[in-house]
C-alpha cells in the first residue's frame, strides 16, 4: 500500500489548526485488502498532526460456515495522532502513535490495514442463511444435501432424545 504515504513537510510549517484533505482510492497489492477508498483530513496541532479518516474497504475473507472465499465490504472511521521523529519524544509516545519520518513523510499503510482488519466481523459469512458444511463428509450444504445419514445420534445426547 504505497499510496498511503503523505509528505507533510508543508503542513508542519503552517500554523496550528491548518488542515489538508486527501481522497484515496486504491487497489492495494495485499493479501487481505483488495480495494480501499475514502477521505483523510490532516490537522496541524502544536506538537503533531491529527489524522481523521473515513474509509471503505473490500476485504478478502473466508466464510466461517462453508469455508468459501468471500469479499466483505466494510466501512470504518479512525483518528490517530502522528508525531515527527525527534529525540525529545519518549519511546512510549513513538510506539503508541504514528510517526512522521525524517523526510517528513507520514506512512498510514499499517494503521489503515489494522483498522480495516479490526472492522472485519469475527465470523464472516458469505450470506446470512449460509448452511455451512456437513460435519461428517464436508459437503457444502449450500449446494444441496449430502448423502450422509443424518439420523445418527451422538451417544452423549441419546438420553435427551426419547
Amino acid at each position: 500500500m504505497e499510496n498511503f504515504r503523505i509528505n507533510v513537510a508543508q503542513l508542519l510549517k503552517e500554523p496550528v489548526g491548518s488542515s489538508r484533505n486527501y481522497h484515496i482510492e486504491e487497489h492495494p497489492v495485499e493479501d487481505e485488502i483488495s480495494y480501499i477508498e475514502g477521505e483523510l483530513v490532516l490537522i496541524r496541532t502544536n506538537r503533531a498532526i491529527i489524522v481523521n479518516g473515513k474509509l471503505t474497504a473490500s476485504i478478502k475473507a473466508i466464510c466461517s460456515r462453508c469455508l468459501k472465499p468471500i469479499e466483505s465490504k466494510i466501512s470504518f472511521e479512525f483518528e490517530e495522532e502522528a508525531y515527527p521523529v525527534s529525540e525529545d519524544l519518549s519511546s512510549a509516545v513513538q510506539y503508541d502513535n504514528l510517526i512522521i519520518d525524517e523526510g517528513n513523510v507520514l506512512d498510514l499503510s499499517e494503521a489503515i490495514r489494522q483498522y480495516a482488519l479490526l472492522t472485519l466481523p469475527a465470523k464472516p459469512l458469505c450470506r446470512l442463511d449460509c448452511a455451512g458444511i456437513c460435519p461428517t463428509c464436508g459437503h457444502n450444504l449450500n449446494e444441496g444435501l449430502c448423502r450422509c445419514h443424518s439420523n445418527t445420534i451422538d451417544p452423549r445426547w441419546s438420553k435427551l432424545i426419547r
